[in-house]
């Protein structure tokens, strides 16, 4: 393995964990008290990083050291584990809401009104 190799993964990781988080480049930059052009050099391959620099990241990120460096392979059988979590998580959910509407709608509550219909007047 060479060294390009080992700033690859790097890269790579970076980017998949902050994106698994849902930071930009610019939370993370600020969060590591780095500049977004440093942390952008670092995730194209271009800048190398300290032992400090590492740790922080590390730190920030809620990983260990050496998942930076995993390969891909490996890092992506851990983000298909937590889409897979995820999409459960989500159909679970939408299968919540369904059965409450299906409650909702057949004990009566809203069976006979069109949303869509103007509100009734109180006939004298």
């Amino acid at each position: 393995m060479e060294e390009h190799d080992l700033r690859g993964i790097l890269s790579a990781n970076i980017k998949r964990y902050r994106g698994l988080r849902g930071w930009s480049q610019a939370v993370l930059a600020e969060k590591l008290d780095l500049s977004i052009n440093f942390l952008a050099e670092i995730e194209t391959g271009k800048s190398w990083v300290s032992s400090l620099t590492l740790v922080k990241l590390a730190n920030v990120l809620e990983i260990e050291v050496y998942e930076l460096f995993r390969p891909d392979e490996e890092a992506n059988t851990e983000t298909k584990e937590l889409m897979n979590r995820f999409v459960k998580d989500i159909s679970i959910s939408f299968n919540q809401s369904l059965e409450n509407l299906s409650q909702k709608y057949h004990t009566g509550k809203g069976q006979d009104k069109d949303p869509a219909a103007p509100p009734s007047t109180p006939s004298a």
